[in-house]
């Protein structure tokens, strides 16, 4: 969220965020899910290439859709209607012309009604249909307290206009807490899942906490449990907790997407809770699944993950991370799969970006 700049020279971890280096974990017959909502599994697997033998169909650089939305941080998608939609911070959001990623995007009006006690810092709106409507969790600076909270905004379409449906912020009010991200448990439970923003902390050390919802989504129904501090994982270099995001892998077990700074720059990391709850406890895992060391060009980070309309994942992210020479802070589209309990990239050559 934040922009920070970190310099050196990362550790290799390519083969395995490209799929090319054997896992351990087997697949069982279970759901994965993507966003808030269970996704059935395919009903037949996806054949992985062996590496020994075939090279990839495309390489890094040619899966990437750098999409034309333009300036866009923190990009969440959502698929409804035939179209798909992008909602970033600055509470923007953007809506496709049809159904292909790489074409054209135009800009929605009045995607958010500003709260009464909003006091700035409209960062990383994530947007979900759930029961019936469309929910906006996202993060706001307020006039009451003098701190960045989560928010939950309401909608009956996707386009919105999005309204505060809770009580200001849901977040503990002495807290800055940022980048709420829904997830639905196995049993039906809501949850939200968030930042403790490293300003707020007494040892200036960022971490992720979650804490379960009403099942309207206006509110906790539980006090805030931590889940695991920025700096434990080997490769972070700063003591940021940025952009969590939930998949359910296919044998029950739970990977977390966060952002944080390695030593090539602002990223995307992953975190495995072996017993499938979201209160974990969390394993950080070496691999990145974004670093800037994979393409070479840009950083970038705050990323999720969503399905298109023929059924592949797609990893969502801004690179890079500040605005630079040539680029601004722009979503990309990556292609991923999961493997063996992982996600990696999925350099399978596709027939449509659709």
């Amino acid at each position: 969220m934040r922009r920070f700049i970190r310099a050196g020279k990362a550790a290799a971890v390519l083969l395995c965020l490209l799929g090319l280096t054997a896992c351990s974990q087997p697949l069982s017959p279970t759901d994965h899910q993507t966003t808030g909502v269970d996704h059935p599994m395919p009903t037949e697997q996806t054949t992985i290439p062996d590496p020994a033998t075939e090279a990839p169909a495309v390489t890094p650089a040619e899966a990437v859709i750098v999409s034309q939305i333009g300036q866009l941080r923190d990009p969440c998608v959502l698929k409804a209607g035939g179209r798909y939609y992008v909602f970033g911070t600055g509470w923007n959001g953007y809506f496709s012309v049809g159904r292909d990623l790489s074409g054209r995007w135009l800009p929605l009006d009045n995607a958010v009604t500003v709260p009464a006690d909003f006091a700035g810092d409209p960062w990383a709106p994530e947007v979900y249909e759930y029961g019936g409507a469309y929910y906006m969790f996202t993060t706001y600076k307020s006039k009451e307290t003098g701190r960045r909270g989560c928010a939950v905004f309401r909608s009956e379409k996707p386009g919105g206009p999005y309204t505060l449906h809770s009580n200001g912020h849901v977040t503990p009010k002495d807290w800055d807490a940022i980048d709420g991200s829904l997830y639905v448990d196995k049993d039906g439970q809501p949850w939200m899942v968030f930042v403790h923003e490293w300003v707020s902390t007494e040892d200036r050390v960022g971490r992720m906490a979650c804490a379960k919802m009403k099942d309207d989504l206006s509110g906790f129904l539980s006090k805030p449990v931590e889940l695991f501090r920025a700096d434990v994982a080997s490769w972070a270099t700063a003591g940021v907790t940025d952009g969590c995001w939930i998949y359910r892998c296919r044998d029950g077990s739970l990977l977390m997407l966060w952002s944080n700074w390695d030593a090539a720059g602002y990223c995307v990391g992953m975190v495995r809770s072996p017993s499938g709850e979201v209160t974990g406890p969390w394993e950080q895992l070496e691999e990145r699944l974004f670093s800037k060391e994979i393409l070479g060009d840009y950083d970038g980070g705050h990323g999720m993950i969503f399905s298109d309309y023929d059924g592949k994942l797609w990893l969502a992210l801004h690179s890079p991370n500040d605005a630079v020479a040539g680029r601004p802070e722009t979503p990309l589209f990556i292609p991923i799969r999961e493997e063996n309990g992982r996600l990696v990239w999925d350099l399978a050559k596709r027939s449509s970006l659709s």
